[in-house]
């Protein structure tokens, strides 16, 4: 099957070498509203995302690397009148609308559309469910961190004066402990969030950092405490993108006996493992489209044969 990529930062990157690793998939392209003769991809041919339709028929699934925030809200409705397509939408309260204005679209349109495609949303949500349904007399809760969230810190980035910006969560460790013995914990203490600044010269750190703590979905009420930084340290102590995270379901399976469940990633690249998971529900909505299932999905929706590139005999055989 042949992958369009729409956006060529680091998720996008991210993209373009999962995909290399996969033995059913070729790169088509890279989409961009740069300048495509700017933009170099690591010999995979750059096109401008104004022509997109015109490779319609030569693509079998789109993967979106632009922002939650920015991009995906409304460009993966448009796109998915035309292509199967896959997002990693993370803004969690609205993540309902965003699949019924897709699934309006998918469904008339007879494409396939997978939406929140990611670890938190995406892998986690399928464990959350999974842990939830066999052991049901229970509380599952997130922990974050340490590490940096690339969602947050992109959505800084386009804050008018910010030059780079990274957001870090560290999670409170004492409420790990307090979680797992059974304990009441403020979930408002849970984690420690710091946002690393570099600042154009032209503006106060006071008008940017009140349009950061301004944003509804990443930053308002959240508690997150800025710090300005020179360019220099940026680029010296926060160049990578580390990220760890972990869910813990805590439950009562008898009144003589609990039970402690936990699924945990601890990543190099946040990015690049995100993208793993893109690139695996690509696969997914191209068998999924192939069965005639149309319409908006979610990672709760998709069958574990359909990420894989291996039958289902071979799963089988190995998995179980």
């Amino acid at each position: 099957m042949k992958i369009g990529i729409i956006g060529y930062g680091n998720l996008g990157k991210g993209v373009q070498m999962a995909i290399a690793k996969q033995n059913d998939m070729s790169l088509f392209g890279v989409f961009t509203r740069r300048d495509p003769k700017t933009v170099s991809a690591d010999g995979a041919t750059v096109y401008h995302y104004d022509d997109l339709l015109k490779y319609k028929d030569e693509i079998d699934v789109l993967i979106h690397c632009g922002s939650s925030e920015y991009d995906l809200r409304e460009q993966t409705p448009q796109l998915a009148e035309h292509f199967n397509i896959v997002d990693s939408f993370d803004i969690h309260p609205i993540i309902k609308d965003h699949l019924e204005a897709v699934e309006r679209v998918a469904k008339n349109h007879k494409t396939t559309a997978i939406i929140s495609v990611g670890w938190d949303p995406g892998l986690f949500s399928v464990n959350k469910t999974i842990f939830d349904a066999i052991l049901p007399d229970g509380e599952t809760m997130g922990f974050y961190g340490p590490g940096m969230s690339q969602g947050a810190s992109n959505v800084a980035m386009q804050v008018e004066g910010v030059k780079y910006a990274r957001n870090y969560a560290y999670p409170n460790e004492d409420n790990v402990k307090e979680f797992k013995n059974f304990n009441a914990v403020d979930v408002s203490k849970n984690h420690k969030r710091v946002l690393y600044v570099v600042k154009d010269d032209a503006y106060t750190e006071a008008d940017i950092e009140a349009k950061i703590m301004a944003s509804e979905n990443y930053f308002k009420g959240s508690g997150t405490l800025i710090k300005f930084i020179s360019e220099d340290k940026m680029i010296k102590e926060h160049s990578g993108w580390q990220q760890a995270g972990r869910i813990i379901r805590r439950a009562k399976t008898s009144d003589a006996n609990t039970q402690i469940v936990e699924l945990s990633v601890t990543l190099d690249s946040n990015p690049e493992f995100t993208a793993s998971n893109l690139v695996a529900n690509a696969r997914a909505a191209f068998k999924m489209n192939q069965r005639q299932e149309y319409g908006g999905f979610t990672s709760l929706d998709v069958r574990a044969t359909d990420l894989s590139s291996k039958s289902r005999e071979a799963l089988i055989l190995e998995m179980l």
